[in-house]
């Protein structure tokens, strides 16, 4: 069981470090595509968060976890709940740039949907997600091998689940990034469920102006596990422009 936030470093050129973060219940592993194809050109990292009764920290309790972990990255690309944590990451001065995918920063972004946050853990725990659930986050047929790396299947995930969901109403969302220097991008699936494309807009009336807003087509929650490739291709271009900053670590 992991007590605290473990990272795989994918890349070890010279590029701009990235961090990979997860959903709620999701792997960091389930990055390992994208990465793969990032660490061409950037220094991809997987991030794992705590699990179990050590799940029980909000969005910001959790960034301060990823930033000793990691200490100061180039920037953060982020899924689903994971937007949160970025966001304080971007607040706290830790990343220079933020790309989003199917994701939000503060639970408003969501709509009326924001309210039931908390209730991921029961779901989670009591339906016990398996390969339907899976297919209904990426839009189409998951391996059963990999249904893992989408949805939390084990009893341990499901609790971890629970306290991650349940802990994030005990804290404040993180700022609007709208008036800080942080390079930002939205990437949104048009087939996605749980976090609908009516959120990108939402989103990006809280980021930087200017901030692009790209729709994959047929893609569902999870476009960085379900369409790497194109992930990839929309993501090089703005990792380019981060030269890497001085003082920055190249390595955790």
């Amino acid at each position: 069981m992991r007590r605290f936030v473990e990272l795989t470093e994918m890349g070890r050129g010279t590029g701009p470090r990235v961090l990979l973060l997860p959903g709620l219940g999701a792997r960091g592993a389930g990055f390992r595509a994208l990465a793969e194809r990032l660490s061409f050109v950037a220094r991809p990292v997987l991030v794992e968060y705590p699990e179990g009764s050590h799940a029980a920290c909000g969005a910001g309790e959790l960034a301060s976890q990823v930033l000793k972990a990691a200490g100061q990255v180039d920037a953060v690309v982020a899924s689903s709940y994971g937007g949160m944590v970025a966001g304080h990451l971007a607040a706290a001065g830790a990343v220079r740039a933020v790309a989003f995918i199917s994701s939000f920063s503060r639970p408003e972004h969501l709509g009326l949907r924001g309210h039931l946050i908390p209730m991921m853990g029961p779901i989670a725990l009591l339906g016990r997600p398996g390969p339907l659930t899976a297919a209904l986050a990426s839009w189409k047929h998951v391996p059963t091998e990999q249904v893992p790396d989408v949805v939390p299947t084990t009893a341990l995930e499901r609790m971890t689940t629970l306290h991650r969901a349940f802990a994030s109403r005990r804290e404040p969302p993180p700022p609007e990034l709208r008036p800080l220097p942080v390079s930002c991008l939205c990437i949104q699936g048009d087939r996605d469920v749980l976090v609908p494309a009516s959120t990108m807009a939402r989103l990006a009336a809280s980021l930087p102006p200017g901030t692009p807003q790209l729709l994959l087509r047929g893609a569902g929650h999870v476009p960085y596990f379900t369409h790497p490739g194109e992930c990839a291709r929309l993501l090089t271009p703005w990792l380019h422009a981060l030269a890497p900053a001085p003082g920055v670590e190249t390595a955790a």
